[in-house]
């Protein structure tokens, strides 16, 4: 994600951040985005698509979450990057609210937005972030090909009563109703390709979640895979969908071979070709990570909770 303090919005940026990524995990694929910003041009667009390493620009509506202050106030004026965009085949990463609109209607007061650029740029390939809502995704669902939308973990877990008993649950988009959460984990199954996982993982430290303005995000990496994994295996319980629907080749399309479809990515080219094996055990959730140091400490999403562990196998 370029919501960074400051955001990234040159080419030069984002290439230094991949290498200084890229030098933590160096087995790892790092697609970089962009930030949406006035400095964003045509002649910013090229470069990035020279770049190799930049799959996409984020489109941050002002206000809405987490570093947003100089997210896009009026997005007409972008049309000459979307152009540019569509010519240089770049993702539009979409955060799908709406500012001045009640914060459980922000989703849908975006989605006239969504159509519109759909419509004006056909060819652009869309995704709408971390969508939370049933009309989000019936949105998705009315557009063609080029639009797709990122579900994360958390927002098949929780609604709205939750993120209000803990603040380790709030998150922004905020969770919704149940209807809400059953339409994303009905969506995350239902083989169409254009629902894949994104993480939206957000380490916030614990001092600022735990302030009267806490920080937007859930920290859920290192068992996001697990956690997608039980919340369908609690949708089967609750009769919200089929045991038929969960096959390996759903799961592994909504995990992973969906995503990189969309992306482009060559499979025989992807460095990380491994599979993951889940298995039942007695693994749990830490209840926080602090580093060596004792400066750093975050709180997981579901802490406590018992998992089933994850181990990566080479792929024959």
């Amino acid at each position: 994600m370029p919501n960074l303090q400051p955001p990234i919005t040159q080419v030069s940026q984002a290439v230094a951040y991949h290498e200084a990524l890229s030098q933590i995990a160096p087995k790892v694929k790092f697609l970089m985005t962009l930030y949406l910003h006035p400095t964003i041009t045509p002649d910013v667009i090229a470069e990035a698509a020279q770049s190799k390493i930049i799959y996409g620009v984020k489109l941050y509506p002002a206000g809405v979450t987490t570093n947003s202050q100089d997210g896009v106030l009026d997005i007409g004026q972008y049309y000459p990057v979307f152009e540019a965009m569509q010519a240089h085949d770049l993702v539009l990463n979409l955060h799908g609210e709406t500012p001045d609109a009640e914060v459980l209607q922000a989703e849908a007061a975006f989605v006239p937005t969504l159509h519109r650029l759909h419509a004006a740029f056909p060819r652009l390939r869309i995704v709408l972030e971390h969508v939370s809502t049933a009309k989000g995704v019936e949105a998705v669902r009315q557009c063609g090909p080029t639009v797709a939308a990122t579900i994360t973990a958390h927002h098949l877990f929780i609604t709205t009563e939750n993120a209000e008993k803990d603040v380790y649950n709030f998150c922004k988009p905020i969770a919704k109703t149940l209807e809400d959460r059953i339409a994303l984990l009905r969506a995350a199954v239902d083989g169409s390709g254009k629902f894949f996982f994104g993480s939206d993982s957000a380490p916030h430290l614990v001092q600022s979640k735990e302030q009267s303005n806490a920080a937007a995000g859930c920290f859920t990496q290192g068992w996001t895979s697990v956690l997608v994994i039980d919340a369908l295996k609690q949708a089967i319980e609750n009769g919200w969908i089929s045991n038929h629907k969960i096959t390996q080749e759903t799961l592994e399309g909504f995990l992973s071979t969906y995503g990189k479809k969309f992306y482009k990515i060559d499979e025989l080219s992807d460095p990380s070709r491994r599979r993951i094996r889940l298995e039942k055990s007695d693994e749990t959730i830490p209840k926080s990570i602090v580093s060596s140091d004792g400066k750093i400490e975050v709180v997981p999403f579901r802490r406590g909770e018992q998992v089933m562990s994850l181990s990566w196998i080479d792929k024959s």
